[in-house]
């Protein structure tokens, strides 16, 4: 079955955005159009066999309400292989850790961390369509 959902979230710095994203997460850049006064107008980042699409945003915005993370409403989850590397790589890379590494009650091995705009982005070693 072909994938058919693809993940978009703009950014206000899109490019630094995209650089973190690679850094600490091991997004690969497939794709990056540019648009006016150096903004991003598509980029496409594949993690595994997935791909998210970005851009830069029109306006600064929040992502995180008032810092409460636990009223976050949207999220990106990738499930990963080697997920203890994947967690040693984002911690050295600076991303701001808001779930440590730990084991659910459903299987997985999993951690969270917000990128530099406040997107809440999940890693772990469940995979959804196997469930």
């Amino acid at each position: 079955m072909r994938d058919n959902v693809y993940p978009f979230l703009r950014y206000d710095d899109c490019p630094a955005a995209m650089e973190f994203l690679q850094k600490a997460f091991g997004a690969e850049l497939v794709a990056n159009y540019g648009g006016p006064d150096g903004k991003v107008a598509h980029a496409e980042l594949r993690f595994g066999s997935g791909i998210v699409m970005t851009g830069s945003t029109r306006e600064p915005r929040s992502r995180t309400p008032e810092g409460n993370v636990d009223k976050i409403e949207h999220g990106i989850y990738i499930a990963v292989e080697d997920i203890e590397a994947l967690f040693e790589r984002a911690r050295a890379a600076g991303a701001t850790m808001v779930r440590p590494l730990e084991d659910t009650d459903y299987g997985s091995r999993e951690f969270s961390a917000l990128d530099p705009e406040g997107y809440w982005w999940s890693f772990g070693t469940f995979h959804p369509a196997e469930a």
